[in-house]
């Protein structure tokens, strides 16, 4: 049973999935706008609206989760564009939305993949 269990396995392994939405919210916040599939877009606006609540709070503590969040549990292995990317989200994206209570992000349906009959969407910032 899957009662009180939140969350799409997209047929990947947890670390997998893990990876996958850290580089779409990367994607995400980077471009403010990406296409995707459609359970791929709905799984993601949970995972970026956490993350600009964060921002909008802006504190070094909220930093700190955001770049766990981003960067993954090794911060060892930092990239630039992820550096940018938080910069962007926590100057930018967060002070944005500072008078919006949630609802972030849009999922907007797009066509049916010709390959492979997946139905695509677009998720962008409000």
């Amino acid at each position: 049973m899957k009662h009180r269990k939140s969350g799409r396995k997209l047929g990947r392994t947890s670390s997998h999935r893990k990876a996958l939405l850290r580089n779409l919210t990367t994607a995400l916040f980077e471009h403010e706008q990406i296409r995707s599939t459609l359970p791929k877009c709905k799984e993601l606006r949970s995972y970026a609206e956490k993350l600009i609540t964060l921002a909008k709070r802006g504190d070094l503590h909220a930093r700190r989760q955001a770049a766990k969040v981003i960067f993954g549990t090794n911060l060892h292995t930092r990239m630039k564009g992820k550096h940018d990317v938080l910069r962007k989200l926590f100057n930018e994206i967060g002070p944005r939305y500072a008078d919006r209570n949630g609802g972030y992000t849009r999922v907007v349906r797009a066509d049916i993949r010709k390959g492979d009959g997946a139905q695509m969407a677009y998720i962008q910032l409000v």
